[in-house]
């Protein structure tokens, strides 16, 4: 029996597109989380700092986080973090993958061909 594999992030990212080709590829059923459509509770990306940590979470890369204010940016940390990955959900590092026990961020598929495949 395979494990449940949920992904969350938004339809339209390149990395998303990259991450169900390569699920696809693998034979690997997935639930597709959609932000944009489903939102996200603060319970469940609290589960996932507290697994993973906030700062692979937070998206300090995209131009979500360079619109920014310096204010928002400064003096983050968890709590912080986690307000402002609610407040604007394109801060959350796509994908994440939930299987089980197991949350990935980031599409990397050599982690995910160990941890899925």
């Amino acid at each position: 029996m395979s494990k449940s594999v949920t992904i969350y992030g938004i339809k339209a990212c390149d990395t998303m597109k990259k991450a169900f080709t390569w699920l696809e590829a693998n034979d690997i059923p997935y639930q597709f989380h959609d932000y944009k459509k489903a939102g996200l509770d603060a319970d469940t990306l609290q589960g996932w700092c507290s697994k993973v940590g906030y700062e692979p979470l937070l998206n300090t890369r995209g131009t979500t986080w360079r619109k920014l204010s310096d204010a928002e940016r400064a003096n983050v940390d968890q709590s912080k973090a986690q307000k402002l990955m609610l407040n604007n959900l394109s801060l959350i590092k796509r994908p994440v993958v939930v299987s089980g026990k197991t949350i990935l961020v980031g599409f990397d598929p050599e982690k995910w061909q160990q941890q899925l495949g």
